[in-house]
């Protein structure tokens, strides 16, 4: 795992976009994984600036939806979907036949996880994979459990999660999640994790102690021979609890 660190969220945020935009660059065809919440926002500020520039990568890459909020509408302000849309595909014009997306609402959510998981297998291995960190070391909603699932499937929210800041304001809260597995991640062909926000300490100290273990999902990135784990270093005074290697 390669690990840089950054003073500002905005520096971070500036590394995370030239690594996306190298990636896809190699192939106008990637494949993109786009995970949502507080910590890509600043990365796709920059990607649709720097991507209005050049439409012709953003008219063929196809985007793979990391995670979504299972049981609330479609249209909530708290979907992953609605801040996707927000911040991705309506400024890059993504189509909705470029999008593998889990459906918030869907009527039996494990079989739109099958939907997914068959979709994936039908686009061909992920080219590049942005992820955040969570507060309890989770990573799509891969949640800390004895196990952990390899393929996309319903998962189960632990509590921190269901705290999340996208859902703290809307009435309708989510019964579950619904997640790329940990095998669908570690066979993405590049992984980009961004670690910033208050409350994450923990979960990076376990990140980067070397020791792997399903009480930390992300811990798992470090079996991965293509991390950039990204960290904005003015939330965790590194050089206090001895994390820098």
């Amino acid at each position: 795992m390669n690990i840089e660190y950054f003073d500002t969220y905005q520096g971070m945020s500036r590394r995370g976009t030239d690594i996306l935009i190298e990636e896809f660059r190699k192939k106008e065809t990637a494949v993109f994984c786009a995970a949502t919440g507080a910590s890509p926002t600043g990365v796709y500020e920059n990607l649709v600036r720097e991507i209005e520039v050049n439409r012709r990568v953003s008219g063929n890459m196809r985007v793979v939806k990391l995670d979504e909020w299972g049981g609330i509408s479609h249209n909530s302000e708290g979907t992953c979907e609605r801040y996707l849309n927000d911040n991705l595909y309506a400024p890059l014009g993504i189509s909705e036949a470029q999008r593998v997306s889990f459906f918030s609402e869907a009527p039996d959510p494990e079989k739109d996880c099958e939907r997914i998981q068959k979709a994936l297998d039908e686009v061909g291995r992920i080219d590049v994979c942005l992820l955040g960190l969570g507060k309890n070391g989770h990573i799509g909603l891969n949640e800390p459990a004895k196990e952990l699932n390899a393929h996309c499937h319903v998962a189960h929210l632990a509590e921190q999660s269901k705290n999340h800041q996208m859902i703290a304001d809307i009435d309708q809260k989510p019964k579950f999640g619904m997640t790329l597995g940990m095998g669908n991640i570690l066979s993405a062909k590049k992984i980009i994790l961004l670690v910033t926000g208050e409350g994450k300490r923990d979960a990076l100290q376990k990140l980067l102690s070397g020791k792997i273990s399903t009480d930390c999902p992300a811990s798992f990135l470090q079996l991965h021979p293509n991390v950039d784990c990204l960290v904005d270093e003015g939330f965790y005074k590194i050089g206090d609890i001895g994390m820098r290697s």
